[in-house]
């Protein structure tokens, strides 16, 4: 029999509002994750491409799950040497002939892996596409690894941003949050968070404000620590240290990112 608190959390509506679906290590089991997924309360999935390899997959993805598959389109600073001449038309056009699309997965990187990577670089692309996604009016979904300080004097420098910036699978400090938010920051949590030591984590949840808290999966990278529900061990773990219940969390990070991903002209979300 089926108890209070299993009929309660099939009730909760979430929003994945960063994942890779066509991620090779995934893309086979897709169709399997999506419909456990939405079993479990997931109304949409925020599917970020990475580079123009895999740009043809998210729309075709986007086109066979209309109502839950929200493509994003972006060059992720690991594939930035392998960008075509012409990458940057390819992908304005991607958002002429998806007008659904919102921009992502961008970022800066100073991490082990980004450190193989030219930093002026990867502001030099990252610098066009954050400039696409303000032109555009849409969103843009931002990683960025140990170069906060770097990202918000580029954001203060282009900002604010009406449309939103989604600082994917934050891990910065709380200390950041109040100036990132004022120029248009949502921030999205995701497994990693959990390996942040629960005193920091503590703080720089709790300030966050609630109508800038998003969820994701971050899948595959972050699915482990999300667990195979996807997002309901995120949802435990954020609503534990916001001493929140999680229905309530779960409620308003749901309506935080239909606003967010419906903010747009042709919007499909609903």
């Amino acid at each position: 029999m089926m108890n209070s608190s299993s009929r309660c959390s099939e009730m909760m509506k979430l929003f994945d509002s960063h994942c890779h679906l066509q991620d090779p290590r995934i893309h086979h089991l897709a169709p399997q994750i999506i419909r456990t997924a939405m079993e479990s309360g997931v109304s949409h999935f925020a599917v970020n491409g990475v580079s123009e390899k895999d740009w043809s997959l998210v729309k075709k993805m986007s086109e066979d799950y209309p109502s839950s598959v929200i493509p994003c389109f972006g060059l992720h600073r690991w594939y930035i040497l392998e960008r075509t001449p012409n990458w940057f038309n390819t992908l304005s056009d991607l958002f002429g002939s998806t007008p659904s699309a919102t921009v992502g997965e961008i970022g800066l990187d100073k991490g082990s892996h980004g450190k193989q990577i030219d930093f002026n670089d990867q502001v030099q692309v990252f610098r066009q596409q954050l400039e696409l996604s303000k032109e555009l009016k849409k969103p843009a979904s931002v990683h960025c690894v140990r170069a906060f300080g770097d990202l918000l004097e580029i954001m203060q420098s282009m900002g604010p941003f009406p449309a939103g910036v989604i600082l994917h699978s934050y891990l910065g400090s709380a200390e950041m949050v109040p100036t990132l938010a004022k120029l248009g920051a949502y921030f999205s949590f995701s497994g990693y968070v959990m390996d942040l030591k629960p005193q920091k984590a503590n703080k720089m949840l709790k300030s966050v404000p609630t109508e800038r808290i998003l969820l994701e999966s971050d899948a595959p990278d972050a699915l482990p620590k999300s667990s195979l529900n996807f997002l309901q061990g995120v949802l435990r773990y954020v609503a534990s240290m916001l001493e929140m219940p999680e229905e309530e969390l779960a409620e308003l990070s749901h309506r935080n990112a239909l606003q967010l991903f419906s903010s747009y002209p042709g919007s499909k979300v609903n």
